[in-house]
């Protein structure tokens, strides 16, 4: 933990690489053990234990807007499309991916990774870049990294054209969560909504026709969401650092 504790002091942008990086070596062999895997469930819970733990030991829980969910909800109403967009994985209706235990292990699963993923890329990296980069490349970078970073299925043994769906899909994600995150300085919105995307993939049927409509729709939607998120002027997160590079 001191290891860790000064490189986040030396340099906040590596450390926030290095704990990505970190994360996809340690989910490439567990991954291949599958969702439904205890072990798959035990690698997550020591992820999330151990951000939890370097977060609370460095008094960082509102820098990363762990103590507060967005004041005024009625302010927020634009996340309602991000919540009907979260639950397409069972548009085409319910289904269970696996057989007991390992349905539970798997949804306790997709629930931590919405936790350590929105810590990494909206918390750590994100955060990191603002105020050397800027909020335009912060974001940019933010959001490709996390969809990119899917590509790590390949190495599970995962389909190349589903990896690459995944990987434009993650994206698109990627932008909406980024935006939400900067708009409302709370990273709770983006934690339930990427938490509640993962867990309706492991229980809602898995059908071709309902993945292509999914991706489109996500993808359309991320266009114009995004684009709307642009024109709120408020950024609660970034009181004492904005910093907007044109």
């Amino acid at each position: 933990m001191r290891f860790v504790n000064r490189l986040y002091k030396d340099n906040e942008i590596r450390f926030a690489v290095f704990c990505i990086m970190l994360y996809c070596a340690l989910n490439i062999p567990v991954e291949g053990g599958g969702e439904d895997s205890f072990r798959m469930l035990l690698i997550h819970i020591l992820e999330a234990v151990l951000i939890i733990i370097f977060v609370s030991t460095n008094y960082l829980e509102h820098r990363y807007g762990l103590d507060r969910w967005p004041a005024d909800t009625k302010e927020y109403l634009y996340f309602i499309p991000v919540w009907i967009l979260s639950t397409g994985n069972t548009w085409d209706g319910f289904a269970l991916a696996y057989d007991m235990p390992g349905e539970i292990y798997a949804v306790l699963s997709m629930i931590l990774i919405g936790f350590v993923e929105e810590m990494l890329f909206r918390g750590f990296l994100f955060k990191a870049m603002v105020p050397k980069t800027g909020l335009k490349k912060a974001v940019v970078v933010s959001a490709l990294t996390f969809g990119i970073g899917h590509i790590v299925n390949l190495f599970a043994g995962q389909a190349t054209l589903l990896t690459i769906l995944q990987v434009v899909f993650a994206i698109g994600w990627g932008f909406m969560l980024t935006l939400i995150y900067l708009k409302c300085g709370s990273i709770w919105p983006c934690v339930a909504a990427h938490s509640l995307v993962d867990v309706m993939s492991v229980i809602g049927k898995d059908t071709e026709k309902g993945d292509w409509i999914y991706i489109i729709v996500t993808i359309v939607t991320a266009a114009a969401y995004c684009l709307y998120l642009s024109k709120i002027d408020n950024y609660p997160l970034n009181d004492e650092e904005v910093v907007i590079v044109e």
